[in-house]
C-alpha cells in the first residue's frame, strides 16, 4: 500500500519508519529539520502528501498549555478540553485533496464524543477511521511490531470494510497473536482515554496505601500491594503495582484533566478525576514534606536522582520528580537534579533502576520510594515501608 503519514515527531517518526520497512510512505511535517533524520521520504505540502494514497495517517497533538502538562499543580486550573485546533487544520487541508477512495486514519488522543461532534462535519470526500495508539515514549518502535491491542474506530461499530482494510494492513507487521478491539468512533476514544486514566488510578491507588503506611506505621507498603497484585480474580494484572514516584508522562496527567472536564460537561455528579490529580499531588507533596524533614534534621541540600518521567527517556512532560522538587522549593529549599559530582545530601532516588549504583558520598539520607536500595554507610529511607519503623 501507498502510505502518507502527517506529523511525524515523537510518536510519528517511529511508527512511520516501522511502517516504511513494509511499505511505502510518504511523511509531512510542519518542523522541516525533521526530513534529515528520518528513513523515508518527506514532502513539502499536504496536498502533495495526498496524492495517490490508499491510507493518510494524522498524528498530530491535540495539546493543553504547558502548565496542564502535570510536571507542576494543575488542580487548580480551570477544566478544560484538550486544543483540537491542530487536527482541524489538518482535516480541513486533506479532505480538500482527497476523494471517497482514501482512508484517513486519525491516531491523536481526542476525548469521546469529540470525532463526531468536531471532526467528521468537516470531511466530505475521504473515509474515516479512529485508531489511537497505546504507545510509550522510549519503545515507540517495539510499541507498533508488538502492541497490546489494535484500537480501531468506525462510524458504527462495523468490523467489515474499513476495519478489515486497516486490520490487513497492520498485518503485514504486527505481532499476529495481537488482538484487535473494533468498536464506534465514540468507544474507541473511551478505549484510548480510560486506558491512560485507570494506569493514573491505579497509581494513586497503590500510592495511597503508601501514605497510610506513612501515616499509621507498622505497615510495610509492599507486603499489602504484594498481597493485592496476587488477587488475579479481583484485580486485573500485576502491573503498576508497585507504589513509588507519581504518575506521569506526556498522556496520563493531562487525560485525568481532560476528563475532570468532561465529568463537569456532562453533570454526572461526581469527579474521579479530580480526586486523582488532587490525590497525586498531595502524594508529592507528602514525599516532599519527608525530603525537608531529613534536610532540616541533617542541614543538608536535597538532590533528587531522575528529573525525566521515567528512566531511560529524556522528557519531562508530566515528571512526577519536578512536582516534588515544586513542593521543595515552596518550603525554601532549593532542590538539586541528577548531579554529577555527588555530594552530601538528603537524596530522592526516583529512577531506582538507573541510579542504584550512584556512588553516594558518606553521611548522606538516602530517601527510596522504591525500597529497593541498601547501604552499609548511610541512612537508607524504605518510602512506604513503616513495619518496624514509623519512617
Amino acid at each position: 500500500m501507498e502510505v502518507g503519514f502527517i506529523g511525524v515527531g515523537k510518536l510519528g517518526k517511529d511508527a512511520a519508519e516501522v511502517m516504511a520497512e513494509k511499505h511505502y510512505i510518504e511523511g509531512y511535517d510542519t518542523n522541516k529539520d525533521v526530513a534529515a533524520t528520518v528513513s523515508f521520504k518527506m514532502v513539502n505540502s499536504i496536498e502533495e502528501l495526498c496524492k495517490n494514497k490508499d491510507l493518510i495517517f494524522i498524528a498530530v497533538p491535540t495539546p493543553h498549555h504547558l502548565d496542564y502538562d502535570g510536571r507542576y499543580p494543575t488542580s487548580h486550573l480551570e477544566n478544560k478540553d484538550f486544543d483540537y485546533g491542530i487536527v482541524k487544520e489538518v482535516l480541513t487541508k486533506v479532505n480538500n485533496y482527497t476523494n471517497e477512495n482514501q482512508l484517513v486514519v486519525l491516531i491523536s488522543t481526542v476525548l469521546p464524543g469529540t470525532i463526531r461532534r468536531e471532526f467528521i462535519p468537516l470531511l466530505s470526500n475521504p473515509r474515516f477511521i479512529y485508531n489511537p495508539y497505546l504507545i510509550a515514549m522510549g519503545t515507540v518502535k517495539y510499541d507498533m511490531i508488538n502492541p497490546e491491542m489494535l484500537i480501531i474506530g468506525t462510524e458504527d461499530g462495523s468490523r467489515t470494510g474499513d476495519a478489515d482494510k486497516l486490520t490487513e494492513f497492520y498485518g503485514t507487521f504486527i505481532n499476529p497473536k495481537t488482538r484487535c478491539e473494533i468498536g464506534t468512533w465514540d468507544e474507541a476514544e473511551s478505549i484510548k482515554i480510560f486506558y491512560n486514566t485507570f494506569i493514573s488510578t491505579k497509581v494513586a491507588l497503590v500510592n495511597m496505601i503508601q501514605d497510610v503506611a506513612e501515616r499509621n506505621g507498622n505497615i510495610d507498603t509492599d507486603i499489602v500491594t504484594g498481597a493485592l497484585e496476587r488477587s488475579t480474580k479481583r484485580i486485573t494484572g500485576p502491573a503498576y503495582m508497585k507504589a513509588g514516584m507519581g504518575d506521569g508522562g506526556g498522556c496520563h496527567p493531562r487525560d485525568n484533566i481532560a476528563l475532570r472536564f468532561l465529568a463537569q460537561k456532562l453533570g454526572l455528579g461526581y469527579d474521579l478525576f479530580d480526586s486523582i490529580m488532587k490525590a497525586r499531588e498531595k502524594q508529592a507533596k507528602n514525599l516532599a514534606n519527608k525530603l525537608v524533614l531529613y534536610a532540616k534534621l541533617h542541614k543538608l541540600p536535597i538532590i533528587i536522582l531522575g528529573k525525566s518521567y521515567k528512566p531511560g527517556v529524556p522528557f519531562e512532560d508530566g515528571s512526577s520528580s519536578i512536582l516534588v522538587g515544586y513542593y521543595v522549593e515552596e518550603q525554601g529549599y532549593k532542590v538539586l537534579y541528577d548531579i554529577e559530582e555527588p555530594i552530601p545530601g538528603v537524596y530522592l532516588l526516583a529512577h531506582y533502576k538507573k541510579h542504584h549504583d550512584y556512588d553516594f558520598p558518606k553521611g548522606s539520607v538516602i530517601v527510596d520510594p522504591w525500597r529497593e536500595y541498601s547501604s552499609d554507610i548511610n541512612r537508607v529511607v524504605h518510602y512506604g515501608n513503616t513495619r518496624f519503623t514509623n519512617g
